[in-house]
């Protein structure tokens, strides 16, 4: 399964809470508050601890359905949606490391 550049966009404006305001548990973010831009690095601080949250939650549920406390269909959830935030982080470091290395081609 590969992620595409406007998922990448989608899951970027969902993590800012582009268009409403809001951040997707409903608390104003700060550039609605503020009327200034997010902060890209706490943007992607929160990215990676999401994931991180999503990956260990996959993790819980297979130790539980491995002994035998759990439900399989919370475990193919809990692993589907951590996949998808871990190619959700890696499309957003590719992006990153892209911009990255054109800034450095350029000529001064």
């Amino acid at each position: 399964m590969s992620i595409g550049a406007l998922d990448a966009a989608s899951a970027y404006g969902r993590a800012l809470g582009v268009g409403a305001g809001k951040t997707p548990g409903g608390a104003p973010t700060p550039a609605a508050e503020t009327g200034k831009s997010g902060n890209f690095g706490a943007m992607v601080e929160n990215m990676v601890t999401e994931t991180a949250d999503s990956l260990r939650a996959a993790e819980h549920a297979s130790a539980m359905q491995v002994a035998g406390k759990g439900d399989l269909i919370d475990v193919v959830t809990a692993i589907g949606a951590a996949e998808t935030a871990l190619d959700t982080m890696v499309a957003v470091r590719d992006r990153v490391v892209n911009a990255y290395t054109d800034i450095m081609r350029m000529q001064i």
